[in-house]
């Protein structure tokens, strides 16, 4: 069990590798923390995202939720002086809490991308027709 700890961390450090980091009295702080209870198995994971607050942690949340092998997630902030929020996956069937974390991580940046695609092009639209409406009352 306690090699598959560390097998999981080291994946999602080398995964996580690009995560924005802080500084904090001159010292790196990592963005993201994996918080594991002994014996879970990888299966039962408390992940701790720093500089982060609700709005991450109810969206993936509700994204965790949406696929049938999330067994449970939820979210909770720190102290509000704190800028930190704890989420925790457990998943069924012997599935390592890293993969829904990770794909659904991606997934909800995916759904972002969309939003502000079509937010854009709307704002086009809006000005390209503003635009065109000026210059025929010219």
């Amino acid at each position: 069990m306690q090699q598959l700890s560390e097998i999981l961390g080291k994946a999602l450090e080398r995964k996580m590798s690009g995560l924005k980091t802080s500084k904090a009295e001159g010292e790196r702080k990592t963005a993201l923390e994996m918080v594991q209870a002994a014996g879970t198995g990888g299966h039962c994971v408390t992940f701790v995202l720093h500089e982060e607050d609700h709005t991450l942690g109810n969206s993936l949340r509700y994204m965790i939720m949406k696929n049938p092998e999330g067994e449970s997630c939820g979210y909770t902030t720190t102290h509000p002086s704190e800028s930190k929020t704890n989420l925790r996956i457990q998943t069924r069937g012997g599935l390592p809490a890293v993969e829904p974390f990770q794909r659904d991580l991606h997934e909800l940046m995916n759904v972002c991308q969309h939003v502000l695609d079509k937010f854009e092009a709307s704002i086009k639209e809006y000005k390209d027709q503003k635009a065109s409406r000026n210059e025929s009352t010219f």
